[in-house]
């Protein structure tokens, strides 16, 4: 994958940590060193809770050190549909749980230097001014300071644009490394067996009371049906210089079209996106759009990043199951990584304490799965398992789909990702594919 790193690991210090070796014990274990992870733990050491945090890799190594970084309540064009599926309550929380997150992190980045700035955010459409006009009202209904643009620093029109003031963005592996410095972390530790009390690593035991599971797309098949409730999609970003600034946060309110977010002297232009394993415009169609828009503009890094997509657009936050008590999990975050992962720290802080929460039920993973995204889901499982062609993934038998782009094998039931060779990319598979080779089928 050489030529595909982010941006983001320029300038950042080199921060290790050990790995377990023996038996261990804890009061809570976190299990993923990603943002939700890192942040799980830095909340519940700070409310003096006994706890560990196990990295099979490096903190930040898997989706954290792919986005793009927007700290923002606005997660496209979700609160009209909240509203009208949950009602106004249940919105009116998801959006208190979002504004109260980012609020922790602008406290925390008083004291970070990870180049935290405020700013604008916008939800734009391209030919439906209909849409913006409907999210506009149910945010001004719910008490969100929001309100309508004609983005005028984008590089085409628009039908019109959400705009919500005072957001923020920040650089994702300056924040997470400054975050676990003085935490109890352990990387290149890699949970082989998780059972009830017990996590068996490859060097050792760790004995705990309850555990969270933060590792992206959740490790345990027989427990929570997320092989059902989730599905992945990949998305791809273009590092742009002499792009000139666009001053603000971007996002196509159809889901299809191009983000936009400036860094330094860069422009990072983000879209060409499509559920892991299909076909989709990747690099192709940002590179398109970049000579269309920003023709002066050269390339300086691409990279993609993988988002786990909940049925329902909200994460699933909480017990793991109704049948695992003291298991706990955060996944789902529907490309919206940043204040999801702040709203996991605190809500898995207060439930792992056994203290209440006002928003337990709006995050519960138990929540009604009878959504159309179920269907879906389902219907691409049972075609690739069916899929008469090898290989196949190793974690359900679904047949694996080469990724051009990215020279990859991708499963487009789960989203577990290998490189040519077989080395493991992306979870919920758990070891790297012996039988894969190059050959592209």
């Amino acid at each position: 994958m050489s030529g595909m790193q982010s941006i983001w690991h320029e300038n950042v210090g080199d921060t290790r940590f050990p790995v377990v070796h023996g038996d261990i014990k804890t009061d809570v274990l976190v299990i993923g060193g990603g943002i939700a992870g890192v942040l799980c733990t830095y909340m519940l050491k700070g409310a003096g809770v006994d706890c560990v945090l196990v990295e099979a890799d490096r903190i930040g190594s898997g989706t954290t050190q792919n986005t793009t970084a927007k700290v923002t309540l606005q997660h496209g064009l979700l609160y009209n549909k909240l509203i009208r599926r949950f009602g106004w309550e249940r919105a009116n929380l998801y959006l208190n749980a979002q504004r109260e997150a980012a609020g922790v992190i602008e406290q925390l980045c008083a004291d970070i230097p990870c180049e935290y700035e405020k700013k604008d955010a916008y939800m734009y459409a391209l030919d439906d001014r209909e849409c913006i006009e409907k999210e506009l009202e149910a945010l001004q209904s719910l008490g969100c300071d929001a309100d309508f643009s004609e983005a005028p620093r984008l590089p085409f029109r628009v039908a019109g644009a959400v705009r919500v003031p005072d957001q923020a963005q920040l650089h994702p592996l300056k924040f997470i490394t400054a975050i676990a410095r003085d935490l109890p972390i352990y990387e290149h530790t890699k949970v082989q067996e998780l059972m009830p009390g017990r996590a068996r690593t490859g060097e050792g035991n760790i004995s705990f009371q309850k555990a969270i599971v933060a590792t992206h797309f959740p490790i345990l098949n027989k427990h929570g049906g997320y092989f059902l409730k989730l599905y992945q999609h990949r998305s791809y970003v273009l590092a742009l210089g002499n792009a000139g600034n666009v001053d603000g946060m971007y996002v196509d309110a159809s889901g299809k079209g191009l983000s936009l977010r400036s860094y330094n002297d860069l422009l990072l232009l983000g879209g060409g996106g499509h559920r892991t394993g299909k076909h989709g415009g990747s690099f192709g169609e940002l590179e398109g759009a970049a000579h269309r828009y920003y023709p002066t503009a050269h390339v300086t890094a691409r990279w993609a990043a993988q988002d786990c997509m909940s049925l329902d657009s909200v994460p699933y936050i909480g017990l793991y199951a109704r049948s695992t008590p003291n298991l706990f999990v955060a996944t789902g975050f529907n490309k919206w990584g940043m204040t999801s992962s702040m709203v996991a720290a605190t809500l898995l802080c207060d439930l792992v304490q056994d203290r209440p929460s006002p928003y337990a039920e709006v995050f519960s993973p138990s929540r009604s799965i009878l959504r159309p995204q179920l269907a879906l889901n389902a219907f691409e499982t049972v075609t690739n398992l069916l899929t008469p062609t090898a290989p196949r993934c190793p974690h359900l038998g679904c047949a694996l789909k080469y990724n051009k782009a990215e020279h990859s094998w991708d499963c487009p039931c789960h989203g577990s990702r290998f490189t040519e060779d077989g080395e493991l990319i992306d979870n919920p598979a758990t070891d790297d594919h012996p039988g894969l080779h190059s050959s592209k089928s």
